[in-house]
């Protein structure tokens, strides 16, 4: 039997697909996990456009979403709205 890796960003074709996945990471209540999952969808948009957008810088990112890395707030609340999402509490 051959296996491969799962790649989850061959999967976030949408903007719909990117909101539904965050949401189920954050759902998962596992602030290292939301945090991979934001890095993956980071990665998937294009580090430099998610920098330019945030203006913060493209290795500062990088180093910021790493493995064990985490984040400051407005690090993370920058990203969000790079990618077009809001926080919302319910």
């Amino acid at each position: 039997m051959k296996t491969t890796e799962l790649n989850v960003s061959d999967y976030l074709a949408t903007e719909e697909d990117v909101k539904q996945y965050l949401q189920a990471a954050l759902d998962e209540n596992d602030p290292e996990f939301f945090i991979d999952a934001l890095a993956i969808v980071s990665r998937s948009k294009g580090m430099k456009e998610i920098s330019e957008k945030t203006g913060l810088g493209y290795q500062s990112l990088y180093k910021s979403f790493g493995a064990g890395k985490h984040p400051r707030f407005e690090t993370v609340y920058k990203v969000i709205h790079a990618l077009g999402l809001n926080f919302r509490l319910v």
